[in-house]
């Protein structure tokens, strides 16, 4: 039975019309061994099993490849379940896709590896064994419940690496819009800064912890009711900065779709895999409506704005 939501409610739902007209827009490869070509996958929505198609795909085709496998949890994904497993077993299931997936990417791509803290031996031995290790990205995730005997859980890591020395990154993209709060002057004028109708802003470099994110909910359009959701603006971020225009970006843990719907929105190609038929759904209704409605919310005039600030 469906949910009854609020009015309000903007999390995304579908009608029976519209799963029969997505479900012809998803592909589902035949189960064979054959090589999927370059036409047959880009910009499209995969459904199957990683480990089904990842021997299948193209060399060197990708320029970004975008990471967030299950993490090293129990969490139940609409009916997939995965369980906990030891440190030694959670690297070796990193392994047994990440080191498969290098051949699809370009001399010159870049990897993203999303995980949390209990994670965190698994994903940068893979990082630092695979490729070029550069950073660790931590990002604030204000959403999760907090706990009586220890620490809320409220941050996530993104591992970035890249296949050699030479990669594209482009960090005049990524640029961050803050508040000013102790305005510097020179001969009067602002240093670095502009006064606006708004307040007085700075443009900075992003730095390697983000918290300006806010968490896909209820009353935003982006929202699915997958239970892992990235936001568009983190996944946007990664994009712009180390994917260049018309490149190609794959995601073979697609969930609810953000990267495809944040590649198509900002003029990038995207490949999905994702193995939930219901998720796919989700995906190619939000890849539908990007056709029309391009906007991220919190990235505008092409900049990053802090979560709350006051933009037009």
């Amino acid at each position: 039975m469906d949910k009854v939501r609020s009015p309000r409610n903007q999390t995304l739902a579908l009608t029976q019309q519209e799963r029969e007209l997505f479900h012809s827009r998803v592909v589902t490869p035949i189960a064979d061994e054959s090589f999927l070509t370059f036409e047959e996958i880009v910009n499209r929505t995969l459904c199957d099993n990683l480990f089904s198609l990842v021997n299948r795909l193209p060399e060197a085709i990708v320029d970004l490849l975008i990471l967030d496998p299950p993490y090293n949890l129990d969490k139940n994904f609409h009916g997939a379940q995965f369980n906990h497993i030891d440190d030694q077993s959670y690297q070796a299931y990193l392994e047994s896709w990440f080191v498969p997936l290098l051949r699809v990417l370009k001399p010159n791509a870049s990897v993203y590896l999303c995980g949390d803290w209990k994670g965190t031996l698994g994903l940068y031995n893979v990082m630092q064994k695979y490729t070029q290790l550069r950073n660790r990205i931590t990002w604030q995730r204000e959403k999760g419940r907090g706990a009586q005997h220890n620490w809320k859980n409220s941050t996530e890591d993104i591992w970035f690496g890249t296949l050699g020395q030479e990669f594209y990154f482009n960090v005049d993209a990524v640029k961050i819009r803050r508040k000013v709060l102790a305005p510097y002057t020179h001969d009067g004028l602002p240093k670095d800064w502009e006064e606006t109708k708004e307040g007085r802003f700075r443009l900075t470099h992003p730095g390697n912890f983000w918290d300006d994110l806010s968490v896909p909910y209820w009353s935003m359009p982006e929202n699915t009711d997958h239970p892992t959701q990235k936001p568009e603006k983190l996944i946007a971020r990664l994009i712009l900065a180390s994917c260049p225009p018309g490149g190609v970006v794959l995601d073979p843990f697609l969930g609810s779709g953000t990267t495809s719907v944040v590649s198509k929105k900002l003029g990038r190609q995207y490949i999905g895999i994702e193995q939930n038929p219901e998720y796919c759904l989700w995906a190619e209704k939000r890849l539908d409506r990007a056709s029309s409605e391009a906007r991220i919310q919190g990235y505008e005039d092409g900049v990053f704005w802090e979560r709350n600030a006051r933009h037009k």
